[in-house]
């Protein structure tokens, strides 16, 4: 479903037009995403796996190769696509449901049909929220959440508008180490059900094996791609595997080639 060839991106400072700086982000990247798989993207910090999300969803153009969604080369914003970020960026003036409704207020073509819709989508946020364990908790301000229950709202909001490709950033980074197994069950149960295509930056290389179906792993800036790790544990996977010695090798693999490149 999304296919990245030989995608560099080089950031150039100007100043009048003169070039000040270039610094290259990424070179010659290529990797392939199946549609309804879950990938991950791990690698040292600055070698570029937020600007490979930025670069799919069409946020970000690159200065070299080209990215293609359902075989179509990608030149603009997609609407397809859903983001959740390691900040759950929640509008502290709206409660959790208004939060979870607010792609459909401003994403055609939901944008146009809310008003006649709303009860449709009111009950779709509804039950998002029953997913991930948060009924009850949709006139809420998000001030009144902890972090991990924010971070489920922020899931919600990136789904409720069904994306084809749904895009996260260390969603769970600034969470602790148990709220953060807990919704990579969350996170999981979500996936099953919805069988949208996620690729997923995180430094957790636990939580990168335990989710994905495919780990690439990236060098230092430049990045590019070294390495691939399928991950092919029987699912729903439950938190147990992280101990088998299997799951352990590889998570010692997926450090080796961190550290080294």
């Amino acid at each position: 479903m999304i296919e990245l060839k030989n995608v560099s991106l080089e950031y150039v400072s100007k100043s009048g037009f003169r070039t000040i700086s270039t610094i290259k982000a990424l070179e010659n990247v290529n990797l392939a995403v199946d549609r309804g798989s879950f990938t991950s993207i791990v690698g040292p910090s600055g070698c570029g796996k937020t600007t490979i999300l930025k670069i799919i969803s069409g946020l970000l153009p690159p200065t070299g190769g080209e990215v293609c969604v359902n075989g179509r080369v990608v030149d603009k914003p997609l609407s397809i696509v859903g983001m959740a970020f390691q900040n759950p960026v929640l509008l502290p003036w709206r409660t959790v449901l208004q939060n979870i409704l607010l792609p459909l207020e401003v994403v055609e073509p939901h944008k146009s049909q809310f008003a006649v819709r709303r009860r449709e989508y009111v009950e779709k946020a509804l039950n998002l929220l029953k997913t991930v364990g948060l009924e009850g908790f949709a006139d809420k301000k998000p001030w009144e959440l902890s972090g991990g229950m924010q971070q489920r709202v922020s899931l919600c909001r990136a789904l409720i508008h069904d994306p084809a490709i749904l895009l996260l950033d260390e969603p769970f980074g600034a969470l602790d180490l148990f709220t953060r197994e807990e919704l990579w069950n969350v996170l999981q149960n979500l996936w099953l059900r919805t069988r949208c295509t996620v690729v997923m930056v995180t430094h957790d290389l636990k939580e990168a094996l335990y989710l994905s179906d495919k780990v690439y792993v990236m060098s230092k800036r430049p990045g590019r791609v070294i390495d691939v790790m399928v991950s092919d544990y029987h699912r729903p996977r439950e938190i147990e595997i992280t101990y088998d010695e299997k799951f352990v090798r590889q998570m010692q693999r997926l450090h080796e080639l961190i550290r080294v490149k």
